[in-house]
């Protein structure tokens, strides 16, 4: 089922993100935590593709995995690394196998790369990309494109962020999923500058448990989120002792989420980091233990 209709027939959606697994045994039990959060009956799940394109044949590997477990998919495609034939030549791919949903971005260079450098017979902007997708697929897929509550790190302001995103809705996104933040204000002050802006499709909310010092540090630093003050002293009254820090991160994803709700989120897209047990907590204390409650999270 394609995105539209997807995010028609759940609202709000519930969605989570998987990243490609290293090798056959992490691979064994991303599959078993899939499945896991499968009985969360989400609206879809969506897997990674890595820096310049290096995780190509494991994101396919993966997407085909979870299509066949009758999961609704989401392959991301990335521009980086490859060009305009290569693209059509996976989204063919996909189209054969029945997948219905592209995750479009222009993609973050590889590790040894300081700045994205498109290929030369290759795409340069998210929005090219959506543009190839219609051109060549026309209405075949889904197609979700990323939003930066808090600008992107490379813009240089916040209405270039915006005329970035418009391109890309109006190149024929359906969906906008947003980069994790902390901070729900920013979020509503980013839904109400796109009906400024004429930008009109759903806009699913990012949001990613804290689980570990190192790791929302990395992540952070990466995609420029700000952490709150009254995060930041939670965190630190936790420690160094990671399971405190992850039963602070549970606990204000969690609040992030009801307060999503009661503001009437088109969606929640969880950013699992291929760890099921967090988000599966999140829906607990929010009253989702089973399928059948998740039709009742809007009225929370």
């Amino acid at each position: 089922m394609r995105l539209s209709d997807l995010l028609t027939q759940h609202t709000p959606a519930f969605s989570f993100e998987f990243g490609p697994p290293k090798d056959d045994d992490a691979a064994a039990v991303l599959v078993e935590r899939a499945k896991s959060l499968a009985e969360l009956k989400p609206a879809y799940v969506s897997v990674t593709y890595g820096a310049g394109g290096s995780t190509r044949q494991r994101t396919h590997e993966t997407v085909s995995r979870l299509h066949a477990m009758g999961l609704n998919v989401a392959a991301h495609l990335t521009c980086v690394g490859h060009s305009r034939d290569e693209l059509v030549d996976i989204l063919q791919t996909y189209a054969d196998e029945g997948i219905e949903n592209i995750v479009a971005l222009r993609g973050d260079p590889p590790r040894d790369a300081e700045n994205f450098e498109a290929h030369p017979d290759g795409l340069r902007f998210g929005d090219e990309l959506v543009n190839l997708i219609r051109e060549r697929f026309g209405n075949r897929f889904g197609i979700a494109v990323a939003g930066y509550p808090e600008g992107h790190p490379e813009t240089v302001s916040r209405l270039d962020d915006m005329d970035h995103l418009k391109r890309k809705v109006d190149a024929g996104a359906d969906a906008i999923v947003t980069q994790l933040f902390f901070d729900n204000r920013d979020f509503y002050d980013f839904r109400d500058r796109c009906e400024l802006a004429g930008v009109n499709v759903p806009i699913i909310a990012g949001l990613m448990p804290v689980l570990s010092r190192k790791g929302i540090i990395r992540m952070a630093g990466l995609c420029g989120s700000r952490l709150p003050a009254k995060l930041l002293k939670r965190l630190q009254k936790a420690g160094e002792d990671d399971s405190r820090v992850a039963t602070v991160g549970i606990d204000w994803a969690t609040q992030q989420s009801r307060d999503l709700l009661d503001n009437d989120v088109r969606g929640i897209h969880f950013y699992t980091l291929n760890r099921s047990q967090a988000t599966l907590e999140i829906y607990r204390r929010l009253g989702a233990e089973t399928s059948e409650q998740l039709e009742d999270l809007s009225s929370l």
